[in-house]
């Protein structure tokens, strides 16, 4: 997994869960004191060690923790790739060219970084449909994004999952729509 996630989620536990909480959360999750890179990737069970250990000591469901982190890191993430960002992109849009631009990039300048494969498809000017691949199965951190680019452009949305991987479908499939 990608350096820049486990930025954001030193980031995310120590605001979420207080100043110091990443210290205590590393050794808590079998990493002692490990420090990432943004430009280094890790392995996924790190990533996966980390938000069961924060699920376990919040009470906080890890598919709730997932949606929450992909929503607060959004302005990082429009901050960092806000070159491939087209000034007239909205939600809908910016969540349709998702992969050929910016995971594009990704895999480019980091080959070990593997984001997620979407496959997304603007079924009308109102509404995207994502099908979301990837062994993680970290479809929550998807669904928090989508919540955090409407956020960002001052669009409210509706989220439906017609299949999830967490219940052993092939992929994950969720209509984001404009309300």
């Amino acid at each position: 997994m990608h350096g820049i996630i486990f930025s954001e989620l030193q980031r995310y536990v120590d605001k979420k869960l207080g100043p110091g909480a990443w210290r205590k959360l590393l050794p808590e999750a079998g990493l002692g004191a490990r420090t990432y890179l943004v430009t280094s990737s890790y392995p996924d069970a790190e990533a996966v060690a980390l938000v069961t250990t924060a699920s376990r000591l919040t009470n906080l469901p890890v598919a709730a923790i997932l949606e929450d982190f992909g929503e607060f890191i959004v302005p990082s993430l429009l901050s960092i790739y806000k070159p491939l960002v087209k000034k007239d992109w909205k939600t809908l849009d910016l969540i349709e060219h998702t992969e050929g631009t910016i995971h594009k990039v990704v895999r480019l300048q980091n080959p070990g970084a593997a984001p997620p494969a979407l496959i997304a498809n603007r079924v009308s000017p109102r509404e995207v449909v994502i099908t979301y691949n990837s062994q993680r199965k970290m479809c929550g951190i998807a669904k928090g994004i989508a919540k955090g680019i409407a956020k960002h452009f001052h669009e409210t949305i509706t989220i439906a999952e017609a299949s999830c991987m967490l219940r052993g479908d092939q992929a994950c499939v969720i209509a984001v729509k404009l309300a």
